[in-house]
């Protein structure tokens, strides 16, 4: 399930889980850029165009793409339309997803998993830097959600250099109109609505997941580098049935909604540039599969 997490979790978490500063400028390796051509799309009527692009959060330094053909149709929107807004105050986010996040009921995380969970959890929060005790008060999707971005820092992803990032300076800078389908407190309601059984299934799942975690993150930001989304879509097959209902709440049921939203914004005229995460647009269940539903088609962008 580490790459269904939404845009919030790469910013507040980071900052609530006391991740190491990132190193100066100087002190970091050189890295060779690289010319990749992520997958795009288009839904049209007489009067509108919706560009459908799909986004990682993080990524490694050297990676290009953010120019061909999703340049073009990013210059030639009047508006970009993100999953949420980029905060403009990432503490207070964080201490939002705290608030969100504590267990109401006085029950310590570590005692709501067996022995073995319980053993694993803390082995892995320990090796990742992140202070289990401070989790204690926490429901455990939390700790599932610290446990899916730090590796990912340790790793040399930087949410910096996601496409959201890059894109809303872009839009910034060319006057464009920024919005959003979604807000953080809707996302993190996602999580906080789960039942007890399906947080701590995700939080085993995303244990149990973390020595391929490299391997397998890499293998999705491949396929997404290549404009691949069958690829990726069979890579998300094993997180996705692992927590088949937490896949519910965060994809298909957010699809559905998106689709819908796609429907209505057609009735207005103008171009929009509509960016979310890339598991959204592909596979079964996906944005194309719920407009493709409703009467609507979407096509694949040439680049």
């Amino acid at each position: 399930m580490k790459w269904l997490f939404p845009r919030f979790v790469t910013v507040g978490l980071l900052l609530l889980s006391g991740c190491a500063p990132e190193r100066p400028a100087a002190a970091r390796p050189v890295a060779q850029t690289s010319m990749v051509r992520p997958a795009l799309w288009s839904v049209r009527d007489d009067d509108t165009t919706i560009f459908l692009f799909g986004t990682v959060h993080v990524l490694k330094p050297g990676v290009q793409w953010f120019d061909g053909g999703v340049k073009r149709a990013f210059d030639g929107s009047d508006e970009l339309v993100l999953e949420i807004l980029e905060p403009t105050d990432p503490q207070a986010m964080a201490t939002t997803m705290a608030q969100a996040a504590l267990a109401r009921d006085g029950v310590k995380l570590s005692d709501r998993l067996s022995p073995d969970l319980k053993q694993r959890y803390q082995a892995a929060m320990a090796a990742n830097a992140l202070p289990w005790p401070m989790f204690e008060a926490f429901n455990p999707w939390m700790a599932g959600m610290a446990l899916s971005v730090q590796p990912l820092e340790k790793l040399g992803y930087q949410a910096e250099l996601g496409a959201e990032k890059t894109l809303t300076e872009a839009a910034k800078a060319a006057g464009k109109r920024v919005s959003a389908l979604e807000t953080v407190e809707q996302q993190l309601g996602y999580f906080a609505g789960l039942p007890m059984a399906q947080q701590v299934k995700f939080l085993d799942a995303t244990v149990d997941g973390l020595p391929d975690m490299d391997s397998q993150f890499a293998r999705l930001i491949r396929h997404w580098q290549r404009g691949d989304p069958e690829r990726l879509a069979e890579e998300m097959n094993e997180s996705l049935e692992a927590t088949p209902e937490l896949a519910q709440v965060l994809l298909i049921d957010r699809n559905v909604r998106w689709a819908q939203w796609i429907k209505r914004r057609l009735a207005q005229p103008g171009t929009v540039f509509v960016a979310v995460g890339a598991g959204h647009l592909a596979g079964k269940g996906s944005v194309q599969d719920q407009l493709e539903k409703i009467g609507l088609g979407s096509v694949r962008v040439s680049q």
